[in-house]
């Protein structure tokens, strides 16, 4: 975000400055926080993992890091007389959750030794400091969160956010392959015969594993008449094996007993029945069907019987 972080900048004089913040960043930090989530593991790491051609990269418990390096000559000719060279770099750090915190600090030179003859380093640390931000914004899977971002926050189309997104991020570098690819079911899944797989007599019991998008594989969506509702776990096309549907208001159907708790409890009417013949938990589920309607009240997933749902705020 190299336009939105010019005016996000400080000056600090000490490691301990700015207590409480991120107290042990120093020197002159550069910090902006992003209204996303990012938990799951596979997208933390998917990150890391995508950028890696660019980039030298790290990770540590909830943060990913990225060093730019460059070097830095007093001269042409490496053969002449009082040649001197130094390797420079930069590292944007990538705080994750339930909002996206990077930060980024330019140290004094003598980081790197003596080389004061260096001209304009705190500005090039800076550009090199942006360029990996709005690297990782347009390549990996944090492009996709910024544009459902726009798209929501500044009611325009996912083509309009697409293009405030490149107009924030002027100097990112393209990277091939940095986002992950879903992970959907191979043909061989896709056409399994519904008589080899094994159906439980009744309902799976609870709760909902919150973890299952990196746990299970994602199926086919399911289009709804005014949402496309993704899914999780689904096997084969009788309903013996439901799995999981809807990315924030998730529902374990192979949990669900369709006591329409859920139903009567939401105040935005987020479900509606459909059925579901077969399903040994219940012949008919509460579909999510306005799922981006959802105001993350939790009333549905308070009043479960056997914890079959599990909601997650949309940022």
């Amino acid at each position: 975000m190299s336009l939105l972080l010019k005016d996000r900048v400080w000056s600090m004089e000490a490691p301990t400055a700015k207590r409480g913040v991120y107290p042990l960043h120093g020197f002159k930090l550069g910090l902006y926080r992003l209204p996303i989530v990012l938990e799951e593991p596979n997208e933390i790491k998917s990150v890391h993992d995508g950028l890696k051609k660019a980039f030298e990269m790290d990770m540590y418990a909830d943060r990913i890091y990225a060093t730019y390096r460059w070097k830095e000559q007093n001269m042409e000719d490496p053969d002449e007389k009082g040649y001197e060279e130094v390797d420079l770099s930069v590292t944007v750090e990538i705080v994750t959750g339930e909002v996206v915190d990077i930060i980024y600090q330019v140290f004094p030179i003598e980081k790197f030794g003596d080389p004061n003859w260096v001209k304009d380093y705190r500005k090039k640390a800076d550009h090199f400091a942006k360029m990996v931000i709005d690297t990782i914004l347009r390549n990996t899977i944090l492009a996709d969160k910024m544009i459902s971002y726009l798209a929501k926050s500044e009611k325009i189309p996912e083509l309009n956010a697409i293009q405030r997104l490149e107009e924030l991020t002027p100097l990112a570098k393209i990277v091939l392959g940095a986002k992950p690819k879903p992970i959907e079911a191979t043909d061989e899944e896709e056409e399994e015969d519904d008589a080899s797989i094994e159906i439980p007599d009744g309902a799976k019991p609870g709760p909902i594993d919150v973890e299952y998008k990196s746990k299970m594989k994602q199926s086919a969506v399911y289009e709804a008449a005014e949402h496309t509702i993704k899914t999780w776990g689904r096997k084969g096309t009788s309903n013996g094996i439901m799995g999981i549907w809807g990315e924030f208001v998730s529902v374990d159907y192979d949990i669900c007993v369709a006591d329409g708790g859920c139903i009567e409890a939401c105040p935005v009417a987020v479900y509606e029945w459909f059925d579901s013949p077969g399903n040994p938990a219940s012949d008919k589920k509460p579909l999510m069907s306005k799922e981006p309607d959802c105001i993350f009240c939790l009333a549905c997933e308070g009043v479960c019987p056997p914890q079959a749902i599990k909601i997650y705020e949309q940022k």
